[in-house]
């Protein structure tokens, strides 16, 4: 493998990124871009393991951070916001940088994303950028406004609401914006996510304190709008039994509207955190396996072919 750090623009800010190329084969080598996923960064070590398998069938890999995070610039107009939206620009970005490069096939560009927002984003850069013909989403949210609902019991979510209002009222009235965590003030930790280690490399580099106002655009971010879109290209779905972080329900109805060809991994037995080292000798390869059929080995297309449909359940006894 080989690694170029590299910067390209989105919406005026400069986005750092990071390029891998595989050590098999030769350019215009296939790539597969990733933004990460909820308050993640490119160089999280929970990535490395889906990136080798990628490298290792000669896919390159494009993985940057979003305005505002990591090493990319902020947002002028817009600091400390979450902008679901804006992440996705970012995206679009990344495939059109890509289309600069000779060393990459502009036809064979796929999209990744992990967790919530990560995996949502990949839906909707699909939909949105014809660019894009392949996703592979896990864990992703279908609507954002259900998302911070269902973590929150019902008399806070009132109490949630009323905040935002006042939020938006002072900021209207004096440009003063009101500062939250981004773990408690607008997703809300589960026990898990407390305790786990997984994002523990680079959790001390997301920011303390973002817009709480960033919530009125999460409530607008819906993947399950879009996902028919993607079609006829390929979208690879990726859930958890009972997760308590990004409802299996939600990947479900993902499913259910995208037009295919697509494919339903189902882990159970696990938990949102604890899916990536326990089932990842057996999701990895299948997350290779589907870029390499729709990237690499898709040279013809007959239009007029049934669309594929795959539901996988996995079942493996818990660590």
């Amino acid at each position: 493998m080989t690694t170029e750090e590299v910067r390209f623009f989105s919406a005026g800010a400069s986005v750092a990124g990071t390029l891998k190329f595989p050590d098999v084969g030769s350019g215009p080598f296939p790539a597969v871009v990733q933004g990460p996923g909820w308050l993640g960064l490119r160089d999280g070590k929970n990535y490395v393991p889906y990136h080798d398998g990628l490298l290792a069938a000669g896919v390159a890999v494009l993985v940057f951070d979003y305005r505002g995070f990591g090493d990319s610039e902020d947002d002028a107009a817009h600091p400390r916001y979450i902008d679901p939206m804006a992440q996705v620009a970012d995206w679009k970005a990344a495939v059109t940088y890509l289309h600069s490069r000779s060393d990459i096939d502009p036809k064979r560009i796929g999209a990744f994303g992990s967790g919530g927002t990560g995996g949502g984003h990949a839906i909707y850069v699909a939909a949105i950028d014809p660019r894009v013909q392949v996703v592979v989403a896990q864990l992703p949210i279908a609507d954002g406004r259900d998302w911070l609902h269902r973590m929150r019991r019902e008399h806070e979510w009132l109490d949630y609401l009323a905040s935002i209002k006042a939020a938006a009222v002072k900021y209207a009235a004096t440009g003063e914006r009101t500062m939250v965590s981004p773990r408690e003030g607008i997703m809300v930790a589960t026990p898990e996510r407390k305790t786990t280690t997984v994002k523990a490399d680079v959790d001390h580099r997301v920011p303390d304190e973002v817009d709480l106002l960033s919530a009125e655009a999460i409530f607008e971010y819906r993947p399950i709008d879009v996902i028919d879109k993607v079609a006829p290209r390929g979208v690879m779905l990726i859930a958890v039994e009972n997760d308590a972080v990004t409802p299996e329900d939600h990947i479900y109805a993902l499913y259910e509207r995208a037009k295919g060809p697509k494919r339903l991994v189902i882990q159970t037995g696990t938990t949102h955190y604890g899916s990536y080292a326990q089932y990842r000798d057996v999701v990895n390869p299948l997350i290779t396996e589907w870029f390499v059929r729709h990237l690499v080995a898709g040279d013809v297309l007959v239009h007029e072919r049934p669309a594929e449909a795959e539901i996988l359940r996995l079942d493996r006894t818990k660590a």
